[in-house]
């Protein structure tokens, strides 16, 4: 008796199991047919559902479930369907979140609609994922072009202007000042000045997702990512110790072009001296 009760559990998963085979193999004969009838939405739902029953087969129908995703994106462009594009794309990722092909056609669909920023995150991941993928490459360097401002090329070639702020940084890190925070940081030179002066802590912010994470790259290369802290914040928006775990001695920018107004640097600049800059006794 024993014996034949402990058949049951085992009856019933293989009875499971052979049902879970055959909806996935009706499923992919349904996503077939619709592809040939380009009904892309209808076959793009077979394979979510072939996907989360058997992720096993996840390599073998990749090629074919990206077609689908893309034809299917097309369509629900076309009819301004935005929030469900971005539902599919979404649902893709997290069946294959290191996929940058994917991530690349998630980044021109952002791109065409304005979202210059998200698109770049996205063309950024997908090259890293990639270095040789060509299509996010110059995808990436197109974006970076709207979202770089010219400027900041102009700056960093500027050998005078950066010797001054070298000087003034490391001038005021030996008088005392050990925490500094960097306040829209670029591409993170004013932040690694303050490093190589001798900074205890440095934080650096910058609201812009594209300087961010060319932010972190720069820093990264440099091998400084764990000395420096960088948050993708606006300064107002910094509060303690929920991102930064103290008051710092020193406010460290380069906003001061146009965007001393354009940028609200004053305001930034008030607020760090009364909530995240060391009093004065």
């Amino acid at each position: 008796m024993p014996n034949s009760k402990a058949k049951v559990p085992c009856n019933r998963r293989g009875g499971q199991e052979a049902g879970r085979r055959e909806l996935v193999s009706r499923s992919l004969q349904s996503a077939q047919h619709c592809l040939e009838d380009q009904d892309f939405g209808t076959a793009y739902a077979h394979y979510l559902l072939v996907l989360n029953l058997a992720p096993e087969l996840k390599t073998s129908v990749k090629e074919t479930f990206q077609f689908t995703l893309f034809k299917w994106a097309e369509e629900l462009d076309s009819l301004a369907r935005i929030q469900d594009l971005f539902n599919c794309y979404e649902q893709a990722l997290e069946l294959y979140p290191n996929d940058e092909v994917i991530c690349n056609s998630m980044g021109e669909h952002l791109f065409r609609m304005g979202f210059r920023d998200e698109a770049a995150g996205y063309f950024h991941k997908a090259v890293k994922l990639n270095p040789d993928f060509a299509d996010a490459k110059e995808n990436f360097y197109r974006v970076a072009n709207w979202l770089v401002e010219r400027w900041h090329f102009i700056m960093l070639n500027d050998t005078k202007r950066n010797l001054t702020y070298l000087k003034a940084i490391e001038n005021a890190v030996r008088s005392g000042c050990k925490s500094v925070l960097d306040i829209g940081t670029g591409t993170g030179i004013l932040s690694m000045f303050a490093k190589k002066a001798g900074a205890s802590s440095v934080y650096a912010c910058e609201l812009s997702k594209t300087m961010y994470e060319l932010a972190c790259d720069v820093v990264a290369a440099n091998n400084m990512e764990r000395e420096i802290k960088l948050l993708h914040l606006k300064s107002l928006d910094i509060e303690i110790p929920k991102h930064i775990p103290e008051r710092v001695s020193l406010v460290v920018t380069e906003t001061v072009d146009a965007g001393l107004f354009g940028e609200g640097i004053v305001e930034s600049l008030i607020h760090a001296w009364e909530h995240l800059l060391l009093q004065p006794k």
